[in-house]
């Protein structure tokens, strides 16, 4: 073996020198130096090992590289891209919004608290006629009557305040599942929602219009449920209407009995308007897919049972000996043909073996 070599000035390989000396490093393409004994001492080496630590820089005094510029249009991660590992799933666009749509996306909780607000008026009327039952043998104490008569006039204030914001959202929601339901079959709701608006809110008009709106609705809808609910629902708002009719003659008259009278028939009269406004809670829900509380309403199919139960699985039973079957005693055991073995069933036995 050659004790000439050509140390590499890139990956420090040293290469034996056979022949002519090379230009240049087979592994790394780097440049060798001049061949040099393996054994000559350092200062007569043409080269120098210098040990750093990865990554240092030489101290030669060199001019440092000048930095690379980066191309700003080249993406750079800090981390994993996640751009490509989410499946989202798509949005759909939102649609056209009407000056209604604050309200109507609030309609369920105006119907509530409407409810709740004529309940509870219901109850100062029910406070009032008792403080003229006792009023008819003793004298009240000025507190409480002023007390009574706050709490009635708050709620009914309340609760006629939430009752028209009730209507007005009511009517944005109307508006709104008329144009989806029109929409599903590809065709546009015949009624402007300034009718629909307008036959929902005007006095004595909206007696009549919100019923036949509704129906049309639960027509498009083809669900019976629907279409019954809208009928119970009709009903009682027109039940609703004589009674807030009468409930407002009936403060006109004259008579401590009458005045009396009328307090218990506003009475009823709250009640009434609690369960229209849970009514139409019922409504919407329905025409929207879902219960009373919010939940989606899932599809149920009752089948009426028309014979008796019949297993899936057969019963076990005990193995009993059958009856077609003919005794021991009849058969008999053929025990001379099982113990005389045929003439070449013993070649047979030789064979298998």
């Amino acid at each position: 073996m050659s004790t000439v070599v050509q140390p590499c000035a890139r990956c420090g390989a040293r290469w034996a020198v056979r022949g002519n000396p090379m230009h240049w490093c087979p592994r790394c393409r780097g440049v060798l130096l001049s061949p040099a004994s393996v054994d000559a001492p350092p200062e007569r080496r043409n080269y120098r090992w210098v040990a750093r630590p990865p990554g240092r820089r030489p101290r030669d005094g060199r001019a440092a590289r000048p930095a690379t510029l980066r191309d700003p249009n080249t993406p750079r991660y800090t981390e994993i891209p996640r751009w490509g590992l989410r499946d989202a799933p798509p949005q759909s666009a939102p649609g056209p919004r009407d000056r209604l749509a604050g309200l109507t996306d609030r309609a369920a909780g105006l119907l509530m608290t409407t409810a709740a607000f004529f309940a509870v008026a219901a109850l100062a009327e029910a406070g009032r006629y008792l403080v003229l039952l006792r009023n008819r043998t003793r004298l009240i104490h000025p507190a409480l009557l002023f007390l009574s008569d706050a709490s009635v006039v708050l709620t009914s204030v309340l609760a006629g305040a939430f009752a028209l914001l009730s209507a007005i959202a009511a009517a944005g929601w109307l508006v709104g599942a008329r144009r989806a339901a029109y929409a599903r079959t590809g065709r546009q709701d015949p009624r402007s929602p300034r009718m629909l608006l307008c036959g929902c809110l005007i006095p004595v008009v909206n007696l009549l219009w919100p019923g036949v709106f509704l129906t049309e609705l639960a027509a498009r809808a083809g669900d019976p449920r629907i279409l019954r609910a809208v009928r119970i629902w009709w009903g009682a708002w027109l039940l609703n209407g004589v009674l807030v009719v009468a409930a407002l003659c009936w403060r006109f008259t004259r008579t401590l009995q009458a005045q009396a009278d009328g307090v218990m028939f506003t009475l009823y009269t709250d009640l009434v308007a609690a369960a229209v406004a849970v009514l139409s809670l019922w409504v919407v829900r329905l025409c929207e897919g879902r219960d009373l509380r919010g939940r989606v309403r899932m599809p149920k199919r009752w089948l009426a049972a028309t014979g008796p139960v019949e297993p899936v699985i057969e019963p076990v039973r005990p193995v009993t000996e059958s009856a077609d079957r003919a005794s021991e005693s009849v058969v008999g055991k053929d025990v001379g043909t099982d113990a005389a073995p045929a003439p070449g069933s013993e070649q047979e036995e030789v064979m298998a073996k």
